[in-house]
């Protein structure tokens, strides 16, 4: 009888934690998900690696979850309807276009600044301060997630500074999403900064939570 007791009470305390995770994800078992990657810079039309791999990551992710996944591009115009979304890729340099549309349409208090030769060259600049872009040493992811009212499902925007901090990012989330989910005031409406540091050692494996700014991100400039 405690065996089957302890069985049950096992079962359950799984059950509990996908439910979890499924919520933080803003999916439900049986229903169909879009993964939309950006194109590799200066190659319209094709992704990333490391872009693409950090939507192989989601979709192992999302099949594990019971949903369905389709991909598409940085290109896609139109509602995520009733589909979860998960847009990955940052939109500078025109990487990423639904992503710079998501920014302007639901997160004002977000600015990222342009490719150029200057030291704040695709910094994100949220809540009276600026993230840099120090390539390959130290970078940021900022990720969010929102439902427009013109859908049902909701969008989770992975918008780094490179291809590296967005596979990082993704990596983190499927790990940690807990840390996340614990920090915010609300998993169904949040924005958070993910730190990726040491890249030139660790690549994309030592992501932390740096800051949830999702009061700035959403307010006004």
């Amino acid at each position: 009888m405690g065996a089957v007791l302890g069985w049950l009470w096992e079962r359950g305390r799984r059950r509990r934690a996908l439910y979890r995770k499924a919520d933080f994800f803003g999916v439900r078992p049986g229903e169909d998900c879009l993964i939309v990657l950006g194109s590799k810079y200066g190659t319209p039309g094709s992704a990333h690696h490391r872009d693409a791999r950090a939507g192989i990551e989601l979709a192992v992710l999302l099949a594990g979850l019971g949903c369905r996944v389709s991909v598409e591009s940085g290109a896609l115009r139109g509602s995520n309807g009733g589909r979860t979304e998960f847009c990955i890729g940052g939109p500078v340099g025109g990487a990423n276009p639904r992503t710079g549309g998501h920014l302007a349409a639901h997160l004002p208090g977000v600015a990222i600044r342009p490719f150029g030769p200057g030291s704040d060259a695709v910094a994100i600049t949220v809540g009276g301060r600026q993230y840099d872009f120090d390539h390959g040493v130290q970078e940021y992811v900022l990720v969010a997630r929102f439902t427009p009212v013109e859908s049902t499902r909701p969008v989770i925007l992975v918008c780094g500074q490179s291809s590296v901090a967005n596979q990082a990012a993704v990596e983190f989330l499927r790990r940690d999403y807990s840390q996340v989910a614990g920090a915010v005031g609300s998993v169904h409406r949040f924005c958070v900064l993910i730190r990726v540091g040491h890249i030139g050692t660790y690549l994309f494996h030592q992501a932390s939570l740096e800051r949830d700014v999702s009061v700035a991100a959403f307010g006004q400039r």
